[in-house]
């Protein structure tokens, strides 16, 4: 390649660079003025927390919910490849992130806070701390990476093999989440809640 193309195809990443770069700050900042913890208040950093219904689940690194944030990146990358495939890779990731980082500012409003707990049995949900919300940013863009270098049954089993799994686990998943967001079903909270 010549340096001539060489600088065309660098400037064309630097954008969607910076885009990416400026979500992830914003939402930071966003998160901090909504009053969200920096870290969980029980003053450690864990790698993973595998207790759903816990004051420490959405406050470390991962947990049962970072899977739901792989399915975003692959159905993030899917929707882009539909509605704006003639857009460059980066732009689309680049609209992804900034979508992703916009839900964990609006997922940890109050508004929304006060919705998971009337509606769902996430009874002790107060939001996430701002440490978790950025590694659900990072689950997210592993997701598009992912969906974005495989073929698309591939993401369909991943999707699949994630929300079965996850269902068995904790009873919960994306699809179960969405659902009990929009309109709460009685018999699939008793579910959910072991009855």
């Amino acid at each position: 390649m010549s340096r001539r193309g060489q600088r065309m195809s660098n400037r064309g990443r630097i954008g969607p660079a910076v885009v990416v770069a400026g979500a992830i700050l914003l939402a930071g900042v966003a998160l901090f003025a909504l009053g969200r913890e920096p870290i969980c208040k029980c003053g450690t950093v864990k790698l993973w927390h595998g207790v759903a219904q816990s004051s420490e689940n959405s406050q470390h690194l991962s947990d049962w919910y970072t899977p739901s944030h792989v399915i975003h990146g692959i159905l993030f990358y899917g929707l882009t490849w539909l509605f704006a495939r003639r857009l460059p890779l980066g732009w689309r990731f680049a609209i992804a992130v900034a979508v992703e980082a916009a839900w964990e500012v609006l997922e940890n409003s109050p508004v929304i806070i006060d919705r998971y707990r009337a509606a769902t049995i996430s009874l002790d949900y107060y939001g996430d701390s701002i440490l978790n919300s950025m590694a659900d940013i990072g689950a997210m863009m592993v997701g598009f990476a992912f969906a974005a270098s495989t073929r698309w049954w591939a993401s369909v089993v991943l999707v699949l093999v994630l929300e079965i799994g996850v269902a068995i686990v904790i009873r919960d998943n994306l699809l179960l989440n969405i659902l009990m967001l929009l309109h709460p079903f009685e018999a699939i909270r008793q579910w959910q809640a072991g009855a």
